[in-house]
């Protein structure tokens, strides 16, 4: 790593890279990995059989118990840190672009630099944490297939750090990211859903305005996202994962106080709250009615759940499935 390099990045960012935007992306990318180490991608044999063993058996599993169809993506990749930078750069210009494009700046020198500095930052804490990622490629162009990707070096220092089996852990990881495949697998119409919802947020943010139903859709449809793997996850893995689980968010919730801040910021905490939400939803749907009966939101956007029936499961069963049984 080479911190003076990231800083030099970052206090020189133009946007000569990528046009005279509000944020000079190869500068994001320099800085990021400049501070960022790409950790050891070096696999042995029973670990690239490992990785592809557990995402055909969760695969299989995950299939078998939700009573869902779903290809893998084309792309599934071992990652080391700055493959993940790298890929997830391309992810937030395609998200930022619109406020970019068309988004008033009060000098725009100064605001370049510090846009250019807070994602730099941002990329840098997630890919040192991030462990793996389905990517759905919202507001992609053309037809470009979505990814899977295990970032190998956080994989392993977690696994270390937490002190656990680093080949459970692995395939731990890989139920969960594989569960994701199949929300978008078994509902074709999600990234629409998503990415529509989205644009209309950013439009309006571009305009200088907040659109707070774009913004409450999105946080309701990824609230039911998260809760669903979390569900299917739960009933597919094929041992006990308390522990797992428990070590893992101590872990999370632990670190100095720039982690803290750093999580505070990315919103992470958030997103924890979206899986609780969301498992909670979906557990007193298959309780009650199947998990075969919980698969039911992913038929058409109209069965996502709205957000008086994520506090209340039971009139989204008397909606969407009140003559399913167990």
């Amino acid at each position: 790593m080479d911190i003076l390099r990231s800083v030099h990045a970052v206090a020189t960012a133009s946007g000569d890279g990528t046009g005279t935007g509000a944020i000079d992306w190869i500068a994001v990318a320099d800085a990021a990995k400049n501070v960022t180490d790409p950790g050891d991608l070096t696999l042995s044999e029973a670990d690239r059989q490992g990785y592809a063993t557990d995402v055909r058996d969760a695969r299989r599993r995950l299939r078998d118990v939700g009573d869902v169809e779903f290809d893998l993506p084309d792309s599934i990749e071992v990652q080391s840190r700055h493959h993940w930078i790298d890929a997830n750069i391309r992810t937030f210009e395609r998200v930022m672009r619109p406020i970019e494009e068309r988004g008033r700046v009060t000098l725009p020198g100064v605001t370049r630099v510090v846009n250019t500095g807070t994602m730099a930052f941002m990329l840098s804490f997630l890919g040192k944490n991030v462990l793996g990622q389905y990517d759905p490629l919202l507001l992609a162009e053309g037809d470009e297939e979505h990814g899977l990707y295990f970032i190998h070096p956080n994989i392993v220092d977690a696994a270390e750090s937490l002190d656990v089996d680093f080949p459970r852990f692995r395939r731990w990881i890989a139920f969960h990211e594989v569960s994701h495949a199949a929300e978008f697998g078994a509902a074709p119409w999600l990234s629409d859903h998503l990415e529509t919802r989205m644009q209309d947020g950013l439009d309006a943010l571009a305009d200088g305005q907040f659109d707070r139903e774009a913004f409450s859709d999105l946080d309701t449809a990824m609230t039911a996202v998260e809760g669903y793997a979390e569900l299917l996850m739960d009933r597919a893995f094929d041992e006990e994962y308390e522990d797992l689980r428990e070590k893992l968010d101590a872990r999370r919730k632990g670190g100095g106080p720039v982690a803290r801040l750093a999580r505070r910021l990315l919103g992470l905490g958030m997103k924890r709250r979206q899986y609780e939400r969301g498992a909670q939803f979906f557990e007193t749907v298959a309780d009650e009615r199947g998990v075969a009966a919980a698969s039911a939101v992913w038929e058409r956007p109209e069965n996502l759940p709205t957000e008086e029936e994520l506090e209340n499961p039971w009139k989204w069963i008397a909606r969407v499935n009140p003559d399913s049984r167990l």
